[in-house]
C-alpha cells in the first residue's frame, strides 16, 4: 500500500538513526517501526553479550589491589592539605 505520512522532525531523526544502525532502507526501518509499535513489543536487536576477559594484574605477592583504592585516597587527601597549606589565608 502506498501512503504519503507526514513525520515530525523527531520521529525523523529516530527513524534516520534507526536505518542507519540497521543498514536497512527506509520502507524496511518504517515498516519493522510500526510492526514493533503496534504489535506491543519492543524492536529486537540482535547483540552479542559482552563478556569480560579477566586477566591477572602482575601484582607481587603482598599487594593487596584493594588497598589501592585506599591509597589513591590518602594520596588525593594529602595533596589537597598541601595546597590549602599554600593558600593566603584571610
Amino acid at each position: 500500500m502506498r501512503t504519503t505520512v507526514t513525520l515530525d522532525g523527531d520521529v525523523e531523526r529516530m527513524l534516520r538513526e534507526a536505518m542507519h544502525r540497521s543498514r536497512q532502507s527506509f520502507k524496511q526501518t518504517l515498516n519493522g517501526a510500526l510492526r514493533a509499535g503496534l504489535s506491543g513489543m519492543g524492536a529486537r536487536v540482535e547483540t552479542k553479550p559482552f563478556i569480560v576477559q579477566a586477566r591477572p594484574l602482575g601484582l607481587r605477592a603482598g599487594i593487596d589491589p584493594a588497598g589501592l583504592n585506599r591509597l589513591s585516597d590518602d594520596l588525593e587527601v594529602d595533596a589537597f592539605l598541601e595546597k590549602q597549606t599554600r593558600l593566603p589565608q584571610p
